[in-house]
């Protein structure tokens, strides 16, 4: 497969679009990222299952994405299914899918491939054809590498005496950490880091936020139309925009209002949703003037100070938030006014974000 996107144009659409009827009519294929969006752990995210189910009653095809490369495409069904997703194989596309066709477009048919994972790409390297070898001495024709809680020194040293010679190497990914129960632990970007300062060497990226996922997806699911529904900024939306495609973030994960006001341009989002339900629901864009956006009954401007007063806040830039109707609204005026200064990461927007979070939670 070719690196090229699937939208008419080079690069995604602007930030804070304008969508004038609900995004389930003008999309055929949702591409939802998993954790955060779906669930959160062992839960479902609230009214995450209802809101799937009515997107597909909306016509639009529902597809799972996951940068989780140990896991087998079995497995997130079985996951989703305990927490009240209805979801069948061939709607989960997993990194490790990704980059097994990465690894098969750059060696003969059959070749041996070293492993540096587990059975989520034992199982993507075996459907390409390919044979997936445990050693160095082998002979590999290619290296790909994948997080698995197993994966030691020894399946390390392997990856790098292989990759030492100067053959492909492709990671599932490089997410530098990993969410669990104790807290934040190393992920596969730490283990790759590993290989590559181990070999001088870099590896050819399948996931999150580099494109192949993404094309991998539409790819395998026939989409025409599709739209990137995730809750981080450095993977999903960066992801959706390197590959020329709208997104939807939802504030139902990781990500918050306040970490999008500070966001560079390229993991700012097409629209912008409390959660699932803003697939049925149009998008208003923000009108932005000197200083100001307008968003429904909302308005932000940025205020400059004249640095002449006391205190903190003297030579600063603040914005001011007015308005009443929906909060989100507000939120999008907000980003507008503050994404148009010269340097949005030293405007002050405590006071609006104080404002917007005692309207509505979803805002905190």
């Amino acid at each position: 497969m070719t690196d090229k996107t699937t939208t008419d144009e080079d690069t995604a659409p602007e930030p804070l679009s304008e969508a004038d009827r609900p995004l389930v009519e003008q999309y055929d294929t949702g591409l939802f990222d998993l954790d955060g969006v779906v669930y959160v752990g062992a839960d479902a995210v609230p009214r995450a299952p209802e809101d799937l189910e009515r997107t597909r009653a909306a016509a639009m095809r529902v597809t799972f994405v996951t940068n989780n490369a140990s896991r087998t495409p079995d497995s997130v069904v079985e996951h989703l299914r305990k927490v009240g997703v209805r979801a069948e194989v061939a709607d989960v596309v997993t990194s490790a899918q990704a980059a097994a066709r990465l690894v098969a477009e750059r060696v003969p048919a059959g070749s041996r491939v070293l492993v540096v994972g587990g059975e989520g790409l034992l199982v993507a390297v075996r459907e390409r054809g390919l044979v997936p070898v445990q050693t160095a001495a082998e002979d590999p024709a290619a290296v790909v590498q994948g997080f698995h809680p197993e994966v030691g020194w020894r399946q390390l040293a392997e990856g790098a005496y292989a990759v030492s010679r100067n053959v492909p190497w492709i990671a599932s990914n490089v997410d530098r950490t990993l969410p669990t129960d104790g807290g934040l632990a190393p992920g596969n970007g730490t283990l790759v880091e590993v290989i590559r300062m181990a070999t001088g060497q870099t590896p050819v990226v399948a996931g999150k936020p580099a494109p192949p996922l993404f094309h991998e997806t539409v790819e395998r699911v026939g989409a025409e139309r599709p739209l990137v529904i995730g809750d981080r900024l450095d993977t999903d939306i960066e992801g959706a925009n390197a590959a020329g495609m709208p997104s939807m973030l939802v504030l139902t994960g990781v990500t918050k209002l306040a970490d999008l006001l500070t966001a560079p341009a390229n993991q700012r989002p097409t629209y912008l949703a409390r959660d699932l339900a803003g697939l049925f629901a149009p998008h208003p864009a923000p009108q932005v003037g000197d200083g100001s956006a307008t968003c429904g009954e909302w308005t932000a401007a940025l205020e400059h100070q004249d640095g002449t007063g006391a205190g903190d806040r003297q030579g600063q830039v603040i914005v001011r938030l007015s308005g009443s109707g929906d909060p989100l609204d507000g939120a999008r005026a907000l980003l507008a006014a503050v994404w148009s200064a010269p340097e949005p990461a030293r405007v002050d927007a405590s006071e609006a974000l104080a404002l917007l979070r005692g309207q509505d939670a979803a805002m905190g």
